[in-house]
């Protein structure tokens, strides 16, 4: 299957994570945060390339604590939110804990039955007021269950649900329609740990509580090969509405980490999402032929894509045709040696367009964003906003390309032309690149109308140039100067005088 490992310099040993890198525990850092000498640095570098940085439009229209690679309230900067996606529901009215259905937290003992037990029940309350399971301070192993509309999941300070390392306590489900089979094996695949269909009114939150997956299991099938089914997501929601994800930890997912299918009006804020370095396609959260996703304030570490946006897969994506649109990514920030804090496809036939992206921090990254489609996906990519971006010892700042040329099967059209059009990337800060941007898009179908402005990338050697092909747009503002194809038109965003 396609992965991102063509643009990964090195491979990184699979270790479990210690939680108190991100938590502010003794010792390590997730984010290193420039001390104040290397922040006067920054801004002096800055300062004597202002002769290329408009005013109205600079770095410094950034808040401060952007810029230091922090994200949170800066004095007199009032924070947007897209949390309004997510409509409130009322008190649950039947409120239970695990231990009511016999779980037991001791990190050993299968909860299956406990949860399964939990969620009939929790299921006769569904049009009578609500319910709430609520996961006590423990350690609860357990295979996958299925949630219910009027929900919440409640984990407390302490608890951690633990994935099952049964594999039969992962079942196998039928194919996504929009993917015509698994996406890493034909046929069927394995459910998610979390996992939910046709689902109303769901809250799944706590006292930022633990999801741990124990992925290694299915990370060992998949570099050994004998992988026989699809890996399950850690958290999947199919054709669900009205869904508020936040204050968790979610780690080691198998595959996938946070899939909405088939959604809308999903809220995804305030979570830690961890998988090793090099744990194969990890990814933190993929929306996936969605509408009215919000995205906000995420800690995450990946062996995959920080965020990715998706709509399927080739003929099978073309004919469902449900686009992912009106997609918010607010304030994320992590790291992925192997792929990009946010990347839009290779999967996108259904279509993808309206994403706004802003106030993003990648550090230590293979890319910062890639725009990825193939001859064969059909679809689009349109009206992508890309806003005060900032990147640390990332590879490959910006680039957009084809994909690793992998389809579902034999019945693909080489003649479905993906449309990449309407690209608008704007203050974009890159401290230690590795290599310049790369924009290339299709021969038969080139990407139009890219416009970038206020672009300032920082470290690469005089003698590296952009690498443009089959790419058309504008540019201002932009260091080092672009590619040629990004010279022509300055007038089309306005640039000032």
């Amino acid at each position: 299957m396609s992965t991102c490992r063509d643009i990964m310099e090195e491979q990184t040993p699979i270790l479990f994570l210690n939680l108190n890198r991100i938590k502010g525990g003794g010792g390590g850092g997730g984010i290193r945060r420039p001390l104040w000498v290397s922040v006067l640095v920054l801004f002096t570098v800055i300062a004597l390339f202002s002769l290329h940085i408009n005013r109205e439009y600079s770095i410094f229209s950034i808040p401060l604590d952007f810029i230091s690679g922090r994200v949170g309230v800066v004095s007199g900067y009032q924070q947007k939110s897209c949390s309004d996606f997510f409509k409130q529901v009322p008190a649950r009215k039947v409120v239970k804990s695990i231990r009511d259905f016999g779980g037991i937290g001791d990190g050993k003992t299968s909860n299956t039955k406990a949860f399964q037990r939990a969620m009939e029940f929790m299921a006769r309350f569904t049009e009578s007021g609500g319910s709430q399971l609520v996961v006590p301070k423990g350690r609860w192993l357990t295979g996958s269950f299925n949630l219910t509309s009027n929900f919440t999941l409640f984990l407390e300070y302490g608890a951690v649900i633990l994935g099952s390392q049964d594999p039969n306590e992962w079942p196998i489900i039928d194919a996504l329609p929009s993917y015509g089979r698994g996406r890493e094996r034909l046929g069927a695949r394995h459910i998610s740990l979390i996992h939910g269909n046709g689902l109303t009114n769901v809250v799944i939150t706590g006292e930022n509580g633990t999801v741990d997956g124990q992925g290694k299991m299915w990370w060992d099938l998949w570099w050994n090969r004998t992988l026989v089914h699809t890996r399950g997501h850690l958290v999947e929601l199919i054709n669900s509405q009205n869904i508020l994800i936040q204050n968790l930890t979610l780690m080691n997912s198998p595959f996938w980490t946070i899939h909405p299918i088939y959604c809308r009006n999903i809220v995804i804020r305030n979570m830690t999402i961890l998988a090793p370095l090099n744990a194969p396609n990890t990814d933190g959260i993929d929306a996936d032929s969605s509408l009215n996703v919000c995205i906000e304030d995420c800690y995450i570490e990946s062996g995959d894509d920080l965020i990715s946006v998706k709509s399927g897969w080739d003929q099978y994506g073309m004919k469902m045709a449900r686009p992912s649109s009106n997609i918010i990514v607010r304030r994320v920030k992590g790291t992925t040696p192997t792929c990009s804090g946010v990347g839009i496809g290779s999967e996108m036939s259904g279509g993808v367009s309206n994403v706004l992206i802003e106030d993003l921090y990648v550090r230590d990254s293979a890319a910062g964003v890639r725009i990825k489609t193939d001859i064969g996906r059909g679809g689009y990519i349109v009206n992508i906003t890309i806003n005060n971006m900032r990147m640390e010892r990332v590879k490959v700042p910006i680039r957009f390309s084809r994909g690793a040329n992998d389809h579902p099967d034999e019945k693909w059209d080489p003649k479905a032309l993906p449309k990449v059009s309407g690209i608008f990337i704007s203050n974009v800060v890159s401290l230690e690149s590795k290599r310049p941007p790369l924009l290339v898009g299709i021969e038969e179908a080139p990407f139009e109308d890219i416009h970038m402005k206020n672009i300032s990338l920082f470290g690469l050697a005089p003698s590296m140039k952009w690498n443009c092909e089959f790419i058309s747009g504008s540019s201002c503002s932009v260091f080092p100067a672009p590619c040629s194809q990004l010279l022509k038109n300055e007038s089309t965003i306005q640039c000032p005088n």
